[in-house]
């Protein structure tokens, strides 16, 4: 399993993962469709070219959804239970089609959860960066996580 049990991480440890993607235009385009939104700004190429950024902006959704997925394999794959929320999240930097997204994590807080034996409480703070390392999102987010599994006496 890759992901990390919740004794496995430390306040302060630091995670640059190595996965990065390149956001298409279509990317934007079906999550723009998927999720209802039809703000030009997103989906309407004549329309973006009047405004200040001259092209469509990637959906700052999908940016969100982009940059905690490509933390997961490093961190919570196959070891957390839910997100218990973002908050914080701010886009500096706009995204467009063709921008390569990298992320770096940092371990904000840990905390055993009070009501669920076996798990705890993990607060990230997950920073998506594009190829000039301009920040475009960072977001705190809290996952409940497993601990690791008790092994069996034997």
């Amino acid at each position: 399993m890759a992901g990390l049990w919740f004794e496995e991480f430390a306040v302060g440890q630091r995670f640059v993962h190595e996965i990065r993607r390149t956001v298409t235009e279509g990317d934007n385009m079906l999550f723009s469709a998927m999720t209802y939104n039809p703000a030009p700004i997103h989906i309407d190429h004549a329309y973006a070219a009047t405004t200040e950024f001259g092209r469509p902006l990637v959906n700052s959704l999908f940016t969100l959804g982009l940059v905690i997925g490509l933390s997961v394999q490093d961190t919570t794959f196959g070891t957390t239970v839910a997100n218990l929320g973002m908050r914080e999240t701010v886009f500096p930097h706009p995204v467009f089609a063709g921008d390569t997204i990298r992320v770096e994590t940092m371990v904000a807080a840990l905390r055993e959860s009070s009501s669920r034996p076996g798990q705890g409480i993990v607060t990230f703070v997950h920073t998506g960066l594009n190829q000039q390392d301009a920040v475009v999102c960072r977001t705190e987010r809290a996952a409940l996580m497993m601990a690791r599994p008790a092994q069996a006496a034997g």
